[in-house]
């Protein structure tokens, strides 16, 4: 390398020097890959290009005649160019050399990251024959190249190898297709964890617990849904699954649990749901108790007297409660010691639609940020009827950051352009 550091050298021009593609991209991202067969064709200084020295001057290009003859406009014959490296010539800017370099990258395996990208070329021979080099490649060997051919698949001609990769990923083995649910790339661990749940590789405890562990939302519902699904979840293991998507700390995975109980016949454990903190699961306990012909009215009402066990009981009670019977329940809630009953209390009121501004305006002064946040919603709709001197006190700069954020979008709902204070972010 001449001294050169090699992380300073571009991957193209190394490879032009007679690194093995596997030296310089061994293990490299998808991305990589993408870049060296870009950087080929718009690399400023391409080695494999006719170079002129620094004194020489330009000459005329050669005419059509002169190249058929042979030779260039000043009567010298072209140089012979060294052959270019296989990787180079499979990104080159010319088709011609693209497609004759091929044959090479069916054989040679550290050559099928450009294999893969030239099965979605723009030149249609170019891409036709890499199709049929690919094709002919065991299924197995595509699982390495995951991430490349689905990060090409969202190209316009990319879908080819896609459509090779699943086939192969649905007729291969197992161990395979479950050694790509851990692969880091997050469209390679969804297409994997998705041909697994269609081949029924992972038990349902494997899917309730990656459901309630992943933080990836398309797996959750993927692994959730598939964990419950009827006929899936055998008898011993059903109270066990269920369990497990119950204390997930996902909303969506505990909603899904939550469904589930009414086809276990557990509708019962719904109750306990019905003051979860998550809109979504609370909803879902109202439904599994109303199919068992349960009103979770009483219930919520009855959580409500034990707030600070049960706070998200004020938000359910809002939800199904009753206007007239219900809303002195919430505002006496609203003056709960606890943080988060006030919270829900606010909830609550806004599902009654029974907000009272003059009521819950104090509660932008609130020492819970959560509490200010939740008042504040609860009044956008009437912000115009708050003081404006009331909301630009509460902008001062001494003022907690909640309590000058909950008064400059109030001003704004009221149509009023909120002044700049000295020091105010």
């Amino acid at each position: 390398m001449d001294g050169r550091d090699k992380e300073t050298v571009s991957p193209v021009v190394r490879v032009w020097e007679g690194a093995a593609p596997a030296e310089v991209l061994d293990g490299a991202s998808a991305d990589a890959w993408l870049d060296f067969d870009a950087d080929v064709r718009c690399l400023d200084d391409r080695p494999w290009l006719p170079a002129r020295s620094p004194g020489e001057p330009v000459r005329p290009a050669p005419t059509l005649l002169d190249r058929l003859r042979g030779r260039t406009r000043s009567g010298v014959a072209p140089p012979v160019s060294p052959p270019l490296p296989p990787a180079i010539a499979l990104s080159h800017p010319d088709g011609r050399i693209r497609e004759s370099a091929l044959d090479a990258a069916g054989a040679d395996p550290e050559l099928r990251p450009l294999l893969v990208v030239r099965c979605a070329d723009w030149a249609s021979p170019v891409r036709e024959k890499a199709r049929t080099l690919l094709a002919g490649l065991p299924g197995g060997d595509l699982f390495p190249l995951a991430e490349l051919i689905l990060r090409l698949s969202r190209r316009a001609r990319g879908d080819f190898a896609r459509d090779l990769l699943e086939d192969a990923l649905r007729e291969g083995p197992a161990a395979e297709v479950l050694v790509l649910t851990g692969h880091p790339d997050r469209a390679t661990y969804r297409l994997a964890y998705r041909i697994a749940v269609e081949r029924g590789l992972l038990t349902p405890m494997e899917l309730a617990t990656t459901a309630a562990t992943c933080g990836d939302v398309t797996l959750q519902d993927l692994c959730a849904e598939a964990a419950v699904r009827p006929g899936t979840t055998p008898g011993p293991d059903a109270a066990a699954v269920l369990d497990r998507l119950l204390t997930a700390r996902s909303p969506r995975v505990r909603s899904a649990g939550v469904t589930a109980l009414r086809r276990a016949g557990r509708h019962g454990d719904a109750e306990r749901f019905l003051a979860d903190r998550s809109a979504l699961v609370r909803a879902c306990a109202r439904y599994v108790l109303r199919q068992d012909g349960v009103d979770p009215l009483p219930l919520c009402r009855a959580l409500c007297t034990e707030p600070a066990a049960h706070p998200g009981a004020a938000a359910g009670l809002g939800e199904c409660g009753d206007r007239a019977a219900d809303a002195g329940t919430l505002w006496a809630l609203v003056e709960h010691p606890l943080p988060a009953v006030r919270l829900h209390a606010i909830g609550g009121l806004r599902a009654l639609d029974v907000v009272v501004r003059e009521r819950l305006t104090p509660l932008l002064d609130d020492p819970s940020p959560a509490v200010v946040r939740a008042a504040t919603r609860a009044l956008l709709p009437e912000a115009a009827g708050i003081p404006e001197r009331l909301l630009r006190e509460r902008g001062a700069p001494d003022r907690p950051r909640a309590v000058r954020v909950a008064a400059d979008r109030l001003l704004r709902a009221a149509g009023r352009q909120r002044l700049p204070e000295p020091g105010y972010r």
